[in-house]
Formats: C-alpha cells, structure tokens, sequence
C-alpha cells in the first residue's frame, strides 16, 4: 500500500471555541482540515469506487425523494486499501474524539453521499434515528471532495437543535423535511446554510438536525461521510427496522446491551493521554 499522503494522520490543533461552538450549537465547520493534495489523492478513489458499485439504479425522475438525494454507498473502507486509510486518518479521528470530550473514538460506518447533477433536496432528518445506540456520544464528519458552493447544495445546520427531541422518530422523507422545518422555524432555531471551501470539514452531533438543497449544477457534489462514537458505546435494542438493519450491517457479532467492539467496528483514535 502506498504511503498515506502527508497531513491525513496529523494533528489538527481545534481552538476552544470550536470545541464550545460544536458542543453548544451541535455542529462545527472546520476550514482547512485537508489539503487539496490528499482531497485529490483520496477523492479519485473514493469517486471510483461509487462509480464501479452503483448499479441498477433507476433514471434520477424515477426515483422517490430518498433516491433522489444522492447515491449513497456505504462501507467503502472494506472494499479499498486506500479508503480504508483515509477513514482510519487518526487526524479525522481525533478532531470528532476532542469535539465530543472522549477518549477514544470507533468507527461506526462510513457513506459516500454524492448528489447527482439536478438532484434533490436531501429532507431535513438526525442521523441518530437510525442507529441503535445506548448514549448519544456519536458525531458524522461531512467531507465535500471539492469546494461546495450554494448550487451544489451543501449541509445545512438546524443551530442548537440537537436538543430538540421532536422529529426524532422521522424517517428521511417528505414528511420529514416538512415536519422538522416546520419545527425548526416555530422554535426559531437559526439556520446555518453556507458553502464549503475546499478542504473545509463539519462535524455534527447525532441528533442534529440537517438537510441540503438541491444540487442546481451540471456536476456531481462528492461527499464522504463517516460516523464515529465513543469508544465504550453500547448496542441498544433496535426498536425500529432501520436499526435492526444497522445492527445486522454492522454489529452483528455484538451482544445487545454489549460494548459496541465488533469487526466492523474499529478503533480509529485513542489517547495517549
């Protein structure tokens, strides 16, 4: 395997303020957390690994909402040497442990969400919903693999709404987009809906709430995803089919009610200290 590009497992030094921002408004957006050498480097693969296992995909207008979001391709990390690498960088890794206030940090999955040129809106939704976790100690790192201007539809942030405990139980869908923004703007929670500089990463918590816009260009908005919780996490009973589903995707060899320390669950981060 090749030498990992330079930076990929440096630290990254986070201020207070961003660690008091993330904590307070349940998101961060982190500028130049990778360089445009290791986006290049990492993001060619990552775009042919979508491109090699998305297949028998219906035509964009045939798809409901959900499908019209992005592809989405997840566990990307096991098909390729090289993902693998950037979903193990212990600089990633590090930042959602120090954002979060622990020790370690395990990969729960990683996704790969790109939005097709002319692709929808992705409804207003929190990632928790659909993960059986006993603690709420979980964060999703949002990594554009170019500058993501407005037209591209990057994510945009519901501030403090994590939490806001209604909408929890929402499937991404029409539904939810109309519910939880309904919500969002009763409860006047600001909306954070600003682009991504090149290199520039967010962080956010579980339950917050999230959606983009639409991706109104004529290219693809690249985007790789990867989920973290604490290391010392512990597998809930799944009380929906969408975590039953995670369970067997990821934590199958887990006992329920079990520190989440399966083979599909690696320790990306710990310290030293």
């Amino acid at each position: 395997m090749d030498t990992a590009q330079p930076g990929i497992d440096s630290h990254y030094p986070l201020t207070d303020a961003q660690v008091a921002a993330y904590r307070r408004d349940g998101f961060v957006k982190l500028r130049n957390v990778l360089s445009a050498e290791t986006i290049a480097r990492y993001g060619a693969v990552i775009a042919s690994e979508v491109a090699r296992l998305n297949t028998g995909v219906a035509p964009l207008d045939k798809r409901d909402t959900y499908g019209k979001a992005f592809i989405q391709i997840g566990n990307l990390w096991t098909k390729s040497a090289l993902v693998k690498e950037f979903c193990w960088s212990q600089r990633l890794g590090r930042i959602a442990a120090e954002l979060m206030g622990v020790r370690g940090v395990r990969m729960y999955h990683d996704q790969a969400l790109f939005k097709e040129a002319g692709g929808g809106i992705t409804p207003w939704h929190a990632d928790q919903y659909y993960w059986p976790f006993a603690g709420d100690n979980c964060v999703t790192a949002w990594i554009p693999l170019q500058a993501t201007p407005a037209e591209l539809g990057p994510l945009a942030f519901a501030v403090g709404s994590h939490r806001f405990e209604q909408g929890r139980d929402l499937v991404i869908s029409d539904e939810s987009e109309a519910r939880i923004g309904r919500s969002m703007r009763e409860q006047n929670y600001p909306i954070v809906n600003t682009p991504f500089d090149l290199g520039e990463v967010s962080f956010h918590a579980g339950w917050t709430f999230h959606r983009a816009d639409p991706n109104r260009s004529d290219r693809m908005r690249s985007v790789m995803t990867i989920i973290y919780m604490e290391d010392g996490m512990r597998l809930a009973k799944p009380t929906t089919k969408h975590r039953e589903h995670d369970r067997g995707a990821f934590m199958s060899d887990v006992e329920i009610g079990a520190i989440i320390d399966g083979k599909m669950t690696p320790v990306i981060y710990r310290s030293r200290a």
